[in-house]
């Protein structure tokens, strides 16, 4: 697909939409908006522009769409599939100023809030107010709340609270032809024509620039439990996951991480001491929460009832709030501590949870088959797991064609165990190319329909999400 080059004129057409300050063209600033997450990648954008309001993005959307100028939105810059990488170029559309949470509405237990608002300073917002927004995605302490809704993002507490579309009830967009809409009701139940809320979650800013976002609430829970587990046997932890919801227990989290993951992290992070015996394998993360201790005890004890069935050294309780905040502080940075250690490739498999064991296994094999060794961790409990390819020894060769062989072949495994290629990282860039594995003809071509309808010029974050050779 081509796209229009900008010239002077346009920057000058685009400066007078969003004003001076808020256009971007040096190298520093196009290189930091040109960057997610994603391996080492780097696409920067011809220009970055900081937009205040709807109706700037209307008019912005609007000039790209009859110039055709591919448009990339760019949030948090946390996402690990490329959904932010400006891979065309044209214009770097940040959400950096959409960061108010404009109303809490503690009568009807809702928020109202912009993209831009970092996930757990809404969180904290509204904890304030005794209320609770379970999503938490590891990195939400800098990941956007506009991210979460492209991705639809999940985390830990996906596993009894829901992804982030379980929490969006109305969204205000801007389309790419322009027009600003709002796409259902401020109501928890809406069966008024097609949901088109829900389909702007999880679009990964293919379809529309959201900017205002309203979301349903809990009430906060007072306690919770948590508990460290760990196995002399990785297949065993990923069937212990299996056992604990058939004993009739649904945990607010149940994580897993193997060896590699707990050690590279215990290197990587401050302050967090764990001492693990060398033959131990893997761990099982385990919480438990609501607002009777009585009850969540009774739950972990018969949790611990439930591994004990399977090989395990002596179950750790966090017994204060400080440990609570170590292990899960241990547990959110694995992602990072992978990265640092090696180059590497993620991919983000889930499967229903009783097929856990079968996929770990067969990972492993690729791996060997293939010359890469990984590192798995993730939402067990949710049947999601985070498998991170590591280079190591590998070399550039056999690392450009070899592993994306053995990628495939653990998406044909995961889709042959009634699983989908992504449970929270999204599409992307990275894993378009293996769409064809979970989807035939008539889903792509209708996907691409739909695209079409929103947007009949292409220009919203081309190139991600769809195979080359549909978009093609």
């Amino acid at each position: 697909m081509e796209f229009t080059e900008l010239n002077t004129q346009m920057i000058a057409r685009l400066e007078a939409i969003v004003g001076r300050s808020f256009l971007f063209l040096d190298n520093e600033t196009r290189n930091d908006y040109g960057h997610d997450e994603t391996e080492d990648y780097v696409f920067p954008p011809a220009v970055v522009l900081k937009p205040g309001t709807p109706e700037e993005i209307s008019s912005i959307l609007k000039f790209a769409s009859e110039n055709h100028i591919p448009v990339t939105p760019i949030g948090g810059r946390t996402g690990l599939s490329g959904g932010a990488l400006s891979i065309h170029g044209g214009i770097g559309l940040s959400m950096d100023r959409f960061n108010n949470i404009i109303h809490i509405d503690e009568n009807n237990l809702q928020v109202i809030t912009e993209p831009g608002v970092i996930t757990h300073n809404l969180r904290e917002a509204v904890a304030e107010k005794g209320l609770f927004y379970p999503p938490d995605p590891s990195s939400l302490g800098s990941c956007f709340i506009g991210g979460n809704v492209a991705e639809n993002a999940g985390g830990a507490r996906a596993l009894k609270y829901g992804v982030t579309k379980d929490y969006v009830l109305n969204l205000e967009v801007v389309l790419p032809t322009g027009e600003i809409i709002w796409t259902g009701a401020n109501t928890l139940k809406n069966s008024t024509g097609y949901n088109l809320t829900q389909l702007m979650v999880g679009s990964e800013g293919t379809l529309c620039i959201v900017t205002k976002i309203v979301m349903k609430l809990l009430p906060a829970n007072t306690h919770n439990v948590l508990m460290l587990v760990p196995f002399y046997d990785e297949a065993e932890a990923c069937e212990a996951v299996a056992k604990i919801f058939n004993a009739g227990i649904t945990p607010s989290a149940l994580e897993f991480m193997e060896r590699d993951a707990i050690d590279w992290t215990l290197k990587f992070v401050d302050g967090v001491n764990l001492d693990i015996k060398p033959e131990i394998k893997a761990h099982l993360l385990i919480e438990v929460d609501g607002n009777f201790p009585d009850v969540l005890f009774a739950e972990a004890e018969k949790i611990a009832t439930v591994v004990e069935q399977f090989r395990i050294d002596e179950i750790l309780f966090a017994d204060s709030e400080e440990q609570k905040n170590a292990l899960w502080k241990l547990r959110r940075a694995v992602g990072e501590a992978v990265k640092s250690n090696s180059v590497y490739k993620e991919e983000d498999t889930v499967v229903p949870r009783y097929e856990l064991p079968t996929l770990l296994k067969g990972i492993k094999a690729i791996g060997k088959k293939y010359g890469f060794s990984s590192v798995c961790y993730g939402h067990a409990g949710d049947g999601n797991l985070h498998v991170n390819i590591v280079k190591g020894d590998m070399t550039d060769e056999a690392w450009k064609s070899e592993v994306p062989k053995g990628i495939r072949e653990i998406f044909e495994l995961t889709v042959s165990l009634k699983g989908t290629l992504s449970g929270e990282h999204g599409i992307g860039y990275v894993q378009k190319n293996y769409m064809d594995i979970a989807f035939g003809p008539a889903q792509l071509r209708l996907m691409k329909a739909i695209k079409e309808a929103f947007d009949p010029s292409g220009i919203m974050n081309p190139g991600k999400v769809l195979p080359d050779w549909v978009n093609g």
